[in-house]
């Protein structure tokens, strides 16, 4: 079993609030640098650049897992990973059919642009990506598992965007695979006061709009190799494999 570093919450310049510099060539330069071997993207309602940070990743030993960070009609934010580019077509459809009309305003957001190998703009969503959906938690969760995916609230620990900042609580009929908390977030306290979570793997990621702070907040995922579902395995604890908060972390899950 090894331990792989991973940031599993990034977004590119597809992101209005994504700086211009957040490009998939670069994300995945900079998590070279700073020795990430896992790294997920996941723009605001939108995969469109997935496939891209993974033609950057071939030559950089860097396992890109797929995704985005969906907003739920609670107003929370999800990370979804998919399993393939099948699965990635169809929640890339779903969110097209379920993001609703509200025009972006790049002056006031930002830029929301898709571009290729050559940095080239290949197209410019119209819509605010930043907005809700049209489909509850329990309605994304369950189309995520329905395609092969993962689904894991993001950043729980925090007052604003998150299922706990806008419920109070993670719904117990909800079907998730983990929990994510930031930088700052810690899981002792959080589970003072949601026991609930007590057997969920917790993970933490950057979060990251800027360069400087790609790969700043990673975790570390006990696994045999990196693949998708290794890192099923490493959120459900299964067969040895789990989630670390630290790289010394061996025991604290046993």
């Amino acid at each position: 079993m090894q331990l792989f570093k991973a940031d599993l919450h990034t977004h590119t310049l597809l992101s209005p609030c994504g700086d211009l510099e957040m490009t998939p060539d670069n994300i995945i330069e900079l998590a070279k640098e700073r020795g990430i071997d896992v790294i997920a993207i996941t723009d605001h309602n939108s995969t469109r650049h997935c496939r891209l940070a993974e033609h950057y990743s071939h030559n950089r030993d860097i396992f890109v897992l797929c995704g985005a960070e969906i907003t739920t009609k609670e107003e929370a934010h999800c990370l979804a990973y998919m399993p393939d580019h099948d699965a990635l077509d169809k929640l890339q459809a779903y969110l097209d059919e379920h993001l609703p009309n509200i025009q972006n305003n790049p002056d006031k957001f930002g830029d929301q642009v898709q571009i290729d190998e050559e940095f080239n703009i290949v197209y410019e969503e119209p819509r605010l990506l930043t907005s809700a959906i049209d489909q509850s938690v329990n309605q994304i969760a369950d189309f995520v598992h329905s395609i092969g995916g993962l689904f894991v609230p993001a950043h729980i620990d925090k007052p604003k965007d998150s299922l706990i900042g806008q419920l109070g609580f993670i719904p117990f009929d909800l079907d998730y695979d983990a929990v994510e908390i930031s930088k700052h977030g810690n899981r002792d306290e959080l589970l003072k006061t949601h026991k609930y979570l007590k057997n969920k793997m917790f993970t933490r990621s950057s979060d990251a709009h800027l360069p400087d702070i790609v790969g700043t907040a990673p975790c570390y995922l006990r696994m045999e190799t990196r693949c998708f579902d290794e890192i099923r395995k490493a959120l459900h604890h299964e067969d040895g494999r789990a989630v670390l908060l630290t790289n010394d972390e061996q025991t604290a899950l046993e």
